[in-house]
C-alpha cells in the first residue's frame, strides 16, 4: 500500500473527512504501527466543538489533523535504530509525547516535560505544535508513527479492542501506584461505574488491594461493578447515606487509605470533599477526572491528619507495560469490557448514533 484512509478533522464541530494520505515511513528511532484498534471517545465530537470553552490553555493541532487518541496494532516497520521491536509485534502505542531532553525527560518523568503532548488530541503547552508536526497521525487512520519508547507490548490473551482501553486503564493504574495501592489497603473510587472508575477497580483487584469502595449516581450499574467481584467490592449510591459514615461502618470503623477521584469536568465541588473526609490519618487522595470545580479544602485540618491530595496525569510506558503483564498473567481481568466496533469509514454515522453506553463496560472501537 502507497495510501492509506484517514478521518481528517478540518473545521471544529464539522464532520470528519475520510481522505487518503501517504503511508508514513518510519525515523531511524521511529517505528510504523497498522491501526487494528482505536479507542472512541463517546462525547468526542461534543469535546471537540466546545473545546475552547472548557480547555482553552490545552492547545489542540493545526487542523486539518488525524485525531485518535489510544491506539492498538502491529507493528509494520522499523527505523533502522530501531532496537527492540519488530514488524509483526502486538503493541499498544502510548501517545503521550514529551521532548526527551529537558530535566523531566532526562529523571524519566516524561508527563512532567513542558511540552508534554498527546498525538491525535491535545497538547499541554504552546509549544505542543512542533510534537504533533513531528507525530501527525492520531488512531482514525490506517497507520501512524510512533518513537519505539512508546511501544507497550500487548501479550496474545489481550485483544487489540482491549489494548486500546490502556489510556483510561493505565491512568488509574499510575494512580493507584502512586498512592500505594496494594494488599491490605483499602481504596475509595469516587465514580466507580464510569470509564476511570470502572479502570480503577479492575487495576484495584489485580493490585491485591483487600477492600473497594465506590460511588456513582445509578444503583444499577454500581450493582453491575459490585457484582465483578462481591466479597471485595462495596458500592453507595450518591445521595443514599453520609459517605464518610457508611465506609467506616463497612470496613471496621477505619477510614480509607486511597481516593480515586475519577469523576469529570461537570462534578460537584462536594464530591472531592465528601471523598476526602473518608480518609484515615495519613490517607492519600489522588485526581484523574479532571473536575474543573475548586473545592473549599480545609489544609489545616488536611495537616494535622497528615492527608495527601495530588493529581496524576496519563502514565508512563513502563507502566502500562507492567499492566499489560498483569494482564498477562490473568491478575488484571479485561473480560468484563464490552466491545462495540464500528469501521472507520463509519466514525461520522458513530459520533451521532452511538448505542446507549452500559456505563465503563462499554468499550467503542474504531476499525480501519
Amino acid at each position: 500500500m502507497t495510501n492509506m484512509l484517514v478521518a481528517r478533522l478540518h473545521d471544529i464541530g464539522e464532520p470528519m473527512k475520510l481522505e487518503y494520505l501517504p503511508v508514513p515511513t518510519p525515523r531511524p528511532t521511529d517505528v510504523v504501527v497498522q491501526v487494528k484498534a482505536c479507542n472512541v471517545v463517546p462525547n468526542l465530537g461534543n469535546v471537540l466543538a466546545t473545546y475552547a470553552e472548557w480547555f482553552p490553555y490545552l492547545p489542540l493541532p493545526k487542523l486539518p489533523a488525524v485525531f485518535g487518541l489510544d491506539s492498538a496494532g502491529v507493528v509494520s516497520a522499523v527505523g533502522e535504530h530501531v532496537t527492540d521491536v519488530a514488524v509483526g509485534d502486538r503493541v499498544y502505542v502510548n501517545p503521550g509525547l514529551s521532548c526527551g531532553g529537558c530535566r523531566a525527560c532526562r529523571e524519566g518523568k516524561d508527563q512532567n516535560c513542558d511540552k508534554y503532548t498527546f498525538m491525535g488530541y491535545f497538547a499541554f503547552g504552546q509549544d505542543g505544535q512542533k510534537l504533533f508536526d513531528a507525530y501527525p497521525y492520531g488512531g482514525l487512520g490506517e497507520y501512524l508513527t510512533a518513537p519505539q519508547r512508546n511501544l507497550v507490548k500487548l501479550p496474545d490473551s489481550v485483544s487489540f479492542e482491549e489494548g486500546a482501553r490502556f489510556g483510561y486503564l493505565g491512568t488509574s493504574f499510575s494512580a493507584l501506584r502512586k498512592a500505594g495501592a496494594g494488599p491490605g489497603k483499602t481504596v475509595l473510587i469516587d465514580g466507580i461505574s464510569g470509564t476511570l472508575g470502572l479502570g480503577t477497580c479492575l487495576n484495584a483487584l489485580a493490585l491485591g488491594v483487600t477492600k473497594i469502595f465506590g460511588t456513582g449516581r445509578n444503583a444499577e450499574l454500581l450493582a453491575d461493578v459490585r457484582a465483578i467481584a462481591p466479597e471485595r467490592i462495596e458500592v453507595l449510591p450518591i445521595g443514599e447515606g453520609n459517605l464518610s459514615d457508611w465506609l467506616r461502618a463497612h470496613n471496621d470503623g477505619d477510614g480509607a487509605d486511597i481516593v480515586i477521584s475519577s469523576v469529570g469536568p461537570g462534578a460537584p465541588a462536594e464530591s472531592i470533599t465528601d471523598a476526602l473526609a473518608t480518609l484515615r490519618r495519613g490517607g492519600i487522595a489522588v485526581d484523574i477526572g479532571g473536575m474543573m470545580e475548586k473545592p473549599a479544602l480545609d489544609l489545616f485540618s488536611m495537616m494535622c491528619s497528615q492527608i495527601s491530595v495530588l493529581g496524576s496525569l496519563w502514565f508512563s510506558t513502563g507502566e502500562a507495560q507492567d499492566m499489560a503483564d498483569l494482564a498477562a498473567t490473568g491478575m488484571l481481568d479485561l473480560s468484563v469490557l464490552e466491545h462495540h466496533s464500528f469501521p472507520l469509514e463509519k466514525i461520522n454515522e458513530a459520533l451521532s448514533s452511538l448505542p446507549e453506553r452500559h456505563g465503563g463496560f462499554t468499550n467503542f472501537i474504531s476499525v480501519p
